[in-house]
């Protein structure tokens, strides 16, 4: 026969054994190891109990739930360092003071970054973490506060306290659309102008973010809306509730219009736009008269003052500089793209490829011809990119500058579409929109600043952290707690995050 004993050491730790007996006294013992509390003492025994057990079958009774002989059965199994992290970030951007502690929000905007699923999915995933979900009834019944304008600017409030702005602060802002599953409109959710041609309803969104593309807030407008009509309206009602004052708006060139640098200039703030340009501006024209046989410089820049005239004046709108900025890279690439289109062009002249949308085929009549003057146009345009600003103290440099941030801007909208899949989106209220925007605008806040501090994107660091989980095993009458080591990049990452 074989059985557990326990035996007092001299150093006074209690030693296990497996004792091992047969006829006539004979026996033999196996040292398990030495216990010098009661945690180690049970996991100790649960060892000699599964080396008791080792190489034998259980009669198969017919009882389900109960663990195979010589295992432990886990009481929870947690990704920790996952959760730990995330609710690091969270705590830290000043969420869970701006929300009042809402444990149901902050379960919401952490599950979507972990896994991007639908609210009702939400519970899978949150329990799948290890921690006790709400139930769908709890968010159904929060998700109206959630789209609540004071809600949102709770929101916006401590993301701009994150972002720390203030007098001279830069500021980004672009537009982008979010599709919906459904085929008809209804006032809000309308089919309208999608650079993915795509035709369902959708709704417009307005991102203003900081400098770096920390998201500072996000409004949701009718899906065929004027890009242009959008940017006031948010900007007025952030510079409103947080007092801002001095601060320079860049937006890209499908945001500039009159209507707009009036109202920006009404609002007192300054604006970097980009600048379309439709013919060689006149200071590109005299550099070329000037220099005729010279190549132009990677690099130039060339200086448009645009006072504004009286009747420009009392319409109110300002005095604003245009900068000109000649590239090889983007004039090798524009080129590149002329030449491609000019090809199929005279293909489709010669007969030879079908008539489709080609800006460079010229109808006159049921005659085609290749537009050459169009061309010859373009070409001359070809590596040349404006920048219009009505702060006429600030070098070029700091202008075209400040406008080549709006990538991080586009950065985040990217991630919101695709890491955290905001779209399509299958609600049919605007309350639940308005709640699904909050909730995506926390979770974009949260990633980016996982990204900044750590230098990792926030899927690698969801699909590193949570490998890794803390363990609970009942032994006997001990609650034991079993992890795996984190690897030292992990640790760093983790520390990093909590980092002030």
């Amino acid at each position: 026969m074989a059985y557990v004993r326990t035996v007092k050491t001299a150093s006074g730790a209690t030693a296990v054994q497996v004792v091992w007996s047969w006829r006539r006294g004979s026996r033999s013992i196996e040292h398990i190891g030495s216990a010098h509390d009661e945690t180690e003492l049970a996991a100790l025994k649960a060892a000699a109990a599964q080396r008791l057990a080792a190489g034998q079958t259980a009669l198969d009774l017919g009882l389900s739930g109960v663990a195979d002989p010589g295992t432990l059965p886990i009481v929870s199994s947690q990704m920790t360092h996952l959760w730990d992290g995330l609710c690091a970030a969270y705590r830290l951007l000043g969420y869970e003071s701006a929300t009042k502690g809402d444990t149901v929000f902050r379960d919401l905007v952490l599950a979507r970054i972990i896994e991007p699923t639908s609210k009702l999915d939400a519970a899978r995933v949150i329990s799948e973490i290890g921690v006790e979900p709400s139930s769908y009834a709890t968010i159904k019944r929060r998700l109206p506060a959630y789209a609540k304008p004071a809600w949102r600017q709770a929101l916006a409030t401590a993301s701009a306290a994150h972002a720390g702005l203030g007098p001279a602060s830069l500021v980004l802002f672009d537009v982008s659309t979010l599709y919906f599953e459904t085929d008809a409109g209804d006032g809000f959710r309308e089919p309208g102008f999608s650079k993915e041609r795509r035709l369902e309803p959708q709704i417009t969104v307005g991102l203003l973010t900081d400098g770096s593309g920390f998201p500072l807030t996000v409004e949701a407008f009718q899906g065929n809306k004027a890009e242009t009509a959008t940017m006031v309206p948010v900007i007025n009602a952030f510079k409103a509730v947080h007092r801002l004052t001095d601060v320079t708006v860049v937006a890209d060139a499908g945001m500039i219009s009159e209507a707009n640098q009036v109202a920006l200039q009404a609002a007192g703030l300054s604006f970097i736009l980009g600048a379309r340009i439709a013919y060689l501006p006149d200071v590109v024209r005299e550099w070329r008269d000037k220099h005729p046989d010279e190549a132009v410089p990677d690099g130039l820049v060339l200086t448009q003052p645009w006072p504004s005239t009286s009747s420009e004046k009392a319409r109110g709108i300002p005095d604003r500089v245009v900068y000109y900025q000649y590239r090889h890279a983007r004039a090798r690439k524009t080129l590149r793209g002329i030449d491609e289109q000019v090809a199929k062009a005279q293909r489709a002249v010669d007969g030879n490829a079908p008539v489709k949308r080609n800006r460079y085929i010229q109808l006159t009549g049921a005659t085609k011809s290749v537009n050459r003057s169009l061309e010859a146009k373009t070409r001359a345009l070809a590596g040349w990119k404006g920048y219009t600003t009505n702060l006429t103290t600030v070098t070029p440099q700091f202008v075209i500058d400040a406008y080549h941030q709006l990538w991080h801007i586009e950065k985040s909208f990217r991630m919101s579409k695709h890491d955290l899949q905001a779209r399509p989106i299958y609600h049919h209220l605007r309350e639940s929109i308005d709640a699904h925007l909050s909730i995506i605008v926390a979770a974009l806040a949260v990633s980016h600043h996982i990204e900044h501090q750590t230098g990792w994107s926030i899927k690698k660091f969801v699909r590193t952290a949570r490998r890794y989980r803390n363990v609970k095993i009942k032994a006997g009458r001990q609650i034991l707690t079993a992890a795996d080591p984190l690897p030292d990049d992990l640790r760093d990452a983790l520390a990093e995050i909590s980092r002030t």
